[in-house]
């Protein structure tokens, strides 16, 4: 498979998933179970991306994913995590890891 055809294939699961989010919160009436799984369903989009970038990596790719989480959970912005584990993994490459 080729990076386009799976960048595509994640566009197209995360644009489904927001999609679903808003007809759900449409069609459905508010609940506790609803309002829980419209806030897991982005994490586990990620979780699905990093796993898949984690089982094909190696040393690299584990090093960044422990950074990006450990800054998740001193910073708490999920944004800046990301960025940040791609900065490790990008000076780690360029290190030649």
């Amino acid at each position: 498979m080729t990076l386009w055809t799976m960048l595509a294939v994640m566009a197209a699961a995360a644009l489904f998933c927001r999609m679903a989010g808003y007809a759900a919160m449409r069609f459905l009436p508010p609940s506790n179970r609803l309002d829980a799984a419209l806030r897991a369903t982005p994490l586990a989009v990620m979780a699905g991306i990093t796993a898949q970038a984690l089982a094909a990596g190696g040393l690299t790719e584990a090093v960044a994913l422990a950074s990006a989480i450990g800054l998740t959970v001193l910073t708490r912005n999920d944004v800046g995590a990301a960025v940040g584990g791609v900065g490790v993994a990008a000076l780690l490459r360029w290190l030649g890891v």
